[in-house]
Parts: structure tokens; sequence; C-alpha cells
């Protein structure tokens, strides 16, 4: 690639080239240019009359740079109505699940509050992974019929 703001000679590159490929050929440089320079490189202005320096700040910026100049980002915190509603959605849900058999409880616990893999759940129990995801599935689908009765 050429330099910034230079467009290469296409004529002399390509001597066999039309003038309708040279014109694409310049036109997709430009637009290169401006994806690389373009937008990543800040401006400065120095008007020499009224004596300022006026700083554009590029469009394009990187991650850590923004950390390193301390830009605060706005946090994805859920608003208060989401809040209420997924405190009583969990409230359900324990609900829900409180009524399961002992051993339905155990399994829900096991895979989803002590993150436990099903392999793992299979083997503790003495059965196969197979029946283990069968009987989740199983769990699952009566603890979302009681949710829709709640």
């Amino acid at each position: 690639m050429a330099k910034p703001y230079r467009l290469p000679d296409f004529k002399k590159i390509y001597p066999e080239a039309s003038e309708e490929v040279i014109s694409v050929l310049k036109i997709t440089e430009r637009k290169m240019q401006y994806q690389e320079y373009d937008l990543k490189a800040e401006q400065t202005i120095i008007d020499e009359e009224k004596q300022t320096v006026t700083v554009i700040p590029s469009r394009e910026d990187s991650y850590e740079r923004l950390k390193e100049a301390a830009v605060q980002f706005t946090s994805q915190v859920p608003g208060p109505e989401e809040l209420v509603i997924r405190k009583l959605e969990e409230e359900q849900l324990h609900r829900a699940v409180s009524c399961l058999s002992d051993d339905d409880q155990y399994l829900i616990l096991q895979l989803y509050f002590e993150e436990r893999t099903e392999r793992w759940l299979a083997a503790e129990l003495g059965c196969s992974q197979n029946a283990v995801n069968k009987r989740r599935q199983q769990i699952l689908k009566k603890l979302r019929r009681m949710l829709e009765n709640f």
C-alpha cells in the first residue's frame, strides 16, 4: 500500500489495464486509506490568526487507549423493573423446584446451581450420561408446566 494520502500511479503498475479498471483501483485505494488513516488519526487544526489549536479526535479508537485515558463506559445495569421481574421469576422458580421430589431436586441443584456436568452426575449416580440428560429434560418439562400454573 502507498503512503497515506498519496495514490500510487496505477498506470505504471498496470500498463495493460483499461481506464475503467484504473478508476476502480483509485477509488478502492482511497477507501482503504480512509479506513486505515482517516478514521484512526486525530487531526490538528492551527489557526494562526486567532492563535488557537483545535484537535479533532479520531472517529475510531482502541479500547486500550480509551482505558488509559480513563474514559468511563456506561454499564449494562438492569433497570428497577427488570430487577423486580427477575426477583419474582426467581421466587417462582424456587417454589417450583421445592415441589419436585428429592431426587429431582438433587439433579437440578447439581446441574444448575453446583454447575456439575451430566457426565459427572452420571458417574455419581451409576447411570449413563444419556439417562441423566433424559431425566433432566423430563424435570424441565415438569418445571415449565408448574411455572405456567403459578
